[in-house]
C-alpha cells in the first residue's frame, strides 16, 4: 500500500530514503490499476514530537496491504502552541481543515497531544477538536484516536471523563483479544504486546456504558483497542502501537531532565517490561551523576543513547502493522464504490462490516 509523496513533506523524503513504501507522483503510472485514497492526520503532538509523529503514523500506513495508494494529509489545530521552527514547518507542509474538509477524505487519524490538566474541556483546542470530531462522524468512514484523542471523544460524545491514575501507566504490556471474530483483528496473535505512555483511564466499564465495543484489553493497564457501536466509524487507542523502539527510553530522557529541572516532583521510574537489568544499570548511573551535576549546578551529563538503545527489542510492531492494515482494509471495503459518502449504497451504517445482524 504505497504512500505517494505529493508534497515535500521532509517525512515522505527520510521514510523513501529509509525504504519504506513511498512513491514519486512519476512513479504512479506502474500503479494506476490501484484505487487512490486519502488519508488525514490531525497531528496534535507538541513540537518535539511533531515529525517523529508524522513518520510513525505514515510508516504504518506505507506498510500495510498494497490495496491501494495513499495521500496522507497532514493537519493539526492553530490553539496548539508552536514555537518557530514548528510553526514554519506546519505553514509549509501542513494543510488546512478546510481544505479537508471541503475535499473529503476516506479515513481520519488523530494523534494524542500532551496536556497539564486532567480536564479536557478547559483546553484551549477543545471546541475546534469537537469540531473535527463531529464533521468526522457524518462525513468519514472511519476515524483511528489516539489515546489523548480516544478520551476526548469519550468525553465529548459519551459523557465518560478519564479518571486520573496514582501513577503513570507506562511501559510495554501484554494484551489480550476478547472478539477475535472482528476484523480489525483477523488474522492477528490472540496476545500481542502494545507501549502505553498515560497518567489517566478509560476504563473497560465507561467504554462498555458508552455502547463501545471493546477489542483488545490488558490485564495490567486495561483497554487498548475499542471501536463505536457498529465497529469501524471510530476506532480507539489507549496505547501507542505506533511508537518506535526507542519513543520510550526518549521519554524517560525527557521526564528525567524534566526532574532535574525541578519541573517533575518524582524522578521517573524505568518503563515497565521495556528494560533489560543491564540497560537498567546504566540508566542507574547516569541518574547518579544527573543528581550530583543538579546539585554542584553543573550542566546534564550524556544520556547514553548509544549503550543503551541498539539492546532494546521491540515486540509491538507487527502487531500494529497488521493492524492498522485489517482497519485501511475495512475502510477501502466500505469505501471503494463512493469515495466522497460515508458509506456506499447498500450498506447499514449501524453495523457496515456485517458483523452484528442477523
Amino acid at each position: 500500500m504505497p504512500i505517494v509523496a505529493h508534497n515535500e513533506l521532509p517525512t515522505l523524503q527520510r521514510l523513501r530514503a529509509a525504504g519504506s513504501n513511498v512513491v514519486l507522483p512519476a512513479e504512479r503510472a506502474a500503479h494506476q490499476d490501484i484505487r487512490e485514497l486519502h488519508v488525514g492526520l490531525l497531528n496534535m503532538m507538541p513540537d518535539a514530537a511533531l515529525e517523529a509523529t508524522e513518520r510513525q503514523f505514515f510508516r504504518l500506513v506505507g506498510e500495510s496491504n498494497p490495496i491501494a495508494q495513499f495521500h496522507v494529509h497532514p493537519f493539526t489545530l492553530a490553539q496548539i502552541p508552536r514555537g518557530d521552527q514548528a510553526a514554519a514547518h506546519i505553514a509549509r507542509y501542513y494543510e488546512s481543515f478546510d481544505q479537508l474538509r471541503a475535499q473529503g477524505l476516506d479515513a481520519l487519524i488523530i494523534t494524542g497531544a500532551n496536556v497539564a490538566g486532567e480536564d479536557l474541556s478547559k483546553e484551549p483546542f477543545w471546541q475546534p477538536l469537537g469540531e473535527v470530531i463531529e464533521w468526522a462522524w457524518d462525513n468519514v468512514t472511519t476515524t483511528l484516536l489516539s489515546c489523548l484523542a480516544t478520551h476526548a471523544v469519550l468525553h465529548f460524545r459519551h459523557e465518560q471523563a478519564r479518571v486520573k491514575q496514582p501513577s503513570k501507566r507506562w511501559g510495554v504490556f501484554s494484551h489480550r483479544v476478547l472478539d477475535p471474530r472482528h476484523p480489525l483483528v483477523a488474522d492477528v496473535n490472540t496476545r500481542f504486546d502494545v507501549p502505553h505512555s498515560r497518567w489517566n483511564d478509560i476504563s473497560r466499564a465507561q467504554f462498555e456504558t458508552a455502547g463501545l465495543r471493546v477489542l483488545v484489553e490488558s490485564e495490567e493497564v486495561g483497554v487498548h483497542l475499542a471501536t463505536s457501536h457498529d465497529g469501524l466509524r471510530m476506532v480507539f487507542f489507549q496505547g501507542h502501537p505506533e511508537y518506535d523502539t526507542i519513543s520510550l527510553l526518549k521519554e524517560y530522557k525527557r521526564d528525567a531532565l524534566l526532574y532535574a529541572q525541578g519541573h517533575l516532583r518524582d524522578y521517573p521510574p524505568f518503563p515497565a517490561h521495556y528494560l533489560r537489568p543491564r540497560e537498567q544499570a546504566i540508566l542507574l548511573e547516569w541518574r547518579d551523576r544527573l543528581l550530583a551535576a543538579t546539585a554542584r549546578g553543573e550542566p546534564a551529563p550524556a544520556f547514553p543513547e548509544h549503550l543503551v538503545a541498539p539492546h532494546l527489542d521491540n515486540t509491538w510492531h507487527d502487531t500494529a502493522e497488521a493492524v492498522i492494515g485489517n482497519w485501511l482494509g475495512c475502510m477501502y471495503q466500505v469505501t471503494h464504490h463512493e469515495r466522497t459518502r460515508p458509506f456506499m449504497d447498500g450498506i447499514d451504517a449501524n453495523d457496515p462490516l456485517g458483523l452484528y445482524g442477523a
